[in-house]
């Protein structure tokens, strides 16, 4: 069985795009409160996972409460266990459920759970994810200057915020024509509307980014909490190429980590936290033979982008 992919929402699950693809395990324990889903009943499922796919890798919001974080790491820590990694990430929720697609992707291809597991930190950098926003009064997750404050209580004011790769904010002018700066690499956009009409993000914003696909999606529950309105339509682009993404992973260095010995790209294993021994201090790393063209690479993707190491 492949490595099991965690989520701790049933609106981070994405349909699958093939019978390959296997689906993501939503952790109740995250869902419910501990008073509806006791110690021992997480414990069960996180087990239960354990024993049918040998790892777990459990994506975590970083905007999730402190008692879903708190819950996963006592699960953990009670199971003793080193083959159970926590990855938080500040994606957006649809952009998280993209991340969580991507990997669920890949846990069927020949990565050792360790690679798999860091390659989260690696994806991100290649998702745009953002939103079209009524209002940005209270978004504090994006810098947000006081002019668009100011611009924001004006009826009818639209703003487009790109929060990762690199965050950028637009006020939305009624003719369209303002854009994001967008990714220079093949994309599947996702949208999902809110209380906005979805027009901007599906006839301006995708064509600029030339993505070659546009899909909507439900819009998770916890979106109008991160964006902090519901007058909203989030999306989010990525490479939906299994091939591209598995080259993209491969192609990055490996080393094994010097603590519990499991293969990890970037600077940190992902299931026990050790950090990477400074670079005079890590053995050569083995040859490992790509198995697939690099031609379709998206551009400096030969290398961890800046801010993922």
């Amino acid at each position: 069985m492949p490595t099991a992919i965690a989520v701790t929402g049933p609106d981070l699950v994405l349909p699958s795009p093939d019978r390959h693809t296997p689906s993501a395990a939503v952790l109740q324990s995250a869902v419910r409160s501990p008073r509806s889903y006791s110690l021992d009943q997480a414990l069960t499922e996180m087990h239960t996972l354990i024993e049918h796919h040998g790892y777990v890798v459990a994506l975590c919001p970083a905007s999730a409460p402190a008692s879903v974080a708190q819950r996963l790491h006592a699960v953990r820590s009670v199971l003793e266990s080193d083959r159970i990694a926590i990855v938080r990430s500040d994606l957006p929720p649809l952009g998280l459920a993209v991340l969580a697609l991507q990997l669920r992707q890949l846990s069927v291809c020949d990565f050792s759970p360790g690679v798999l597991a860091s390659a989260a930190r690696l994806l991100s950098h290649y998702i745009y994810a953002g939103a079209l926003l009524g209002s940005v009064a209270r978004l504090d997750r994006v810098p947000v200057t006081l002019q668009s404050h100011a611009k924001s209580w004006v009826p009818g004011a639209q703003f487009a915020v790109l929060a990762t790769p690199r965050p950028e904010l637009i006020k939305v002018s009624g003719g369209g024509e303002a854009s994001l700066p967008g990714p220079g690499f093949g994309t599947r956009m996702l949208y999902a509307p809110g209380q906005l009409a979805s027009a901007w993000v599906t006839e301006t914003l995708a064509p600029a980014w030339h993505s070659t696909g546009v899909a909507e999606a439900r819009l998770p529950a916890e979106s109008a909490r991160w964006w902090a309105t519901g007058k909203l339509v989030e999306f989010a682009a990525a490479i939906p190429d299994i091939s591209v993404l598995y080259q993209l992973v491969s192609s990055v260095r490996r080393d094994d980590c010097h603590w519990c010995g499991l293969e990890l790209i970037g600077d940190r294993c992902a299931f026990c936290a050790a950090p990477l021994p400074p670079p005079s201090e890590r053995p050569a790393p083995p040859v490992r033979a790509l198995t697939r063209s690099a031609t379709a690479l998206p551009r400096a993707a030969t290398a961890l982008p800046r801010g993922a190491t």
